[in-house]
């Protein structure tokens, strides 16, 4: 093993190529926070997490003052005993997105620099289930677009051998989202798989009014219908509903999902890696789920949650968005399943030129052991 001796911290701005809106927002950029590690050995890793617009200088503040600091000398392979400590050391800001994501960036790191040191893989380091994993996307279903414009995209991904795709719902009324799940469904038939996501925006009785149209659609999932904090709502929703309620991107700990589980207000596990603090905590919940017989489809980072996904084996769908092209080579693909990295590590090939000419100006910064 081999002591921290460095880290590196700073940002990248991406603006997505396409609008994507939802119920509640829009997504203004992901504003991505990448840290490097060095040990004593002279390896290294590299890490990250994101925002979606906001609050990426309030991560690198927590990582510049308190974490990375905190981490030098430390053993690099004693992964969860850095976790947890990390996480202790300044408690009085968890649980929460700004802590979640700074440890994300460290934890994912430390992921990459174990699997360059011990040469294999993310996908087999974190259990090995399998290679590929089927996709759905969501790039084409956001809630500015008109019918006729989803079903093109819908009919897109088919072709390209996609099996699902997701629709953000929320329209001011029952009609306004039955008009969208309608054509989707009327043109790509049956065994086309569709699911839904309300991002938040619905009250309990705007959710329920939706379940008869989610039903007789045959739809996968009903994403985040309710305030992510309404565990009582969500469980009292999943009772009404024979479609899935699905939440966890806007979870930021094992222990919020351990709630959701044990009120049987879930129906389907949405751990982001990022959001949750990191791959050490991501499989938590993963086996977590599985030890309650539920899947996990995570949120979002395709290019690292396709290897999450292949580690486990109660993980049968990863969301497909594209995000990282202008700084990294495209995550590997067959049809429309994705297939899980082989190179030591993460797998995520970076474009470090293309990185360091669109690194957010001053945001830079190291510290040493």
């Amino acid at each position: 093993m081999a002591r921290v001796t460095r880290a590196e911290a700073f940002l990248v701005d991406l603006v997505p190529k396409v609008k994507r809106t939802d119920a509640i927002q829009s997504f203004k950029s992901q504003e991505t926070i990448f840290v490097r590690l060095t040990d004593a050995d002279g390896a290294g890793g590299m890490g990250y997490a994101y925002t979606i617009g906001d609050g990426g200088p309030s991560v690198l503040a927590l990582l510049r003052h308190t974490l990375l600091p905190r981490l030098m000398g430390q053993e690099a392979e004693a992964i969860e005993a850095v976790w947890r400590d990390l996480l202790f050391c300044s408690h009085a800001t968890a649980v929460g997105p700004v802590m979640s994501l700074a440890l994300a960036a460290i934890d994912t790191a430390l992921w990459d620099m174990r699997g360059v040191k011990t040469g294999l893989p993310l996908h087999l380091l974190a259990g090995g289930a399998k290679a590929k994993v089927p996709m759905y996307s969501t790039e084409g279903g956001w809630l500015h677009l008109e019918p006729a414009a989803l079903v093109e995209d819908a009919l897109a991904m088919r072709e390209a051998g996609f099996r699902g795709s997701k629709i953000k719902i929320g329209k001011p009324t029952v009609a306004g989202d039955a008009a969208r799940l309608e054509a989707v469904r009327a043109a790509l038939g049956d065994d086309y798989e569709i699911m839904t996501d309300a991002n938040q925006s619905m009250t309990a009785p705007e959710a329920a009014r939706r379940l008869p149209l989610l039903e007789r659609l045959n739809i996968a999932w009903f994403e985040e219908p309710l305030p992510a904090d309404d565990i009582a709502g969500h469980a009292r929703l999943a009772r009404q509903s024979r479609v899935p309620v699905a939440v966890g991107e806007s979870l930021y700990s094992p222990g919020q999902f351990a709630d959701y589980i044990a009120a049987g207000a879930c129906g389907i596990v949405q751990a982001d890696v990022a959001r949750v603090g990191g791959i050490t905590p991501w499989l938590k919940v993963a086996h977590l789920a599985e030890a309650h017989n539920l899947m996990i489809c995570p949120h979002f980072l395709m290019e690292l949650h396709v290897s999450l996904v292949c580690a486990v084996p109660n993980a049968p769908w990863l969301e497909y968005i594209p995000q990282l092209d202008d700084i990294a080579a495209p995550m590997a693909r067959e049809g429309g399943l994705a297939v899980a990295p082989d190179a030591p590590g993460l797998g995520i090939v970076w474009d470090m030129a293309a990185i360091a000419a669109r690194r957010a100006e001053g945001s830079w910064f190291e510290v040493t052991a």
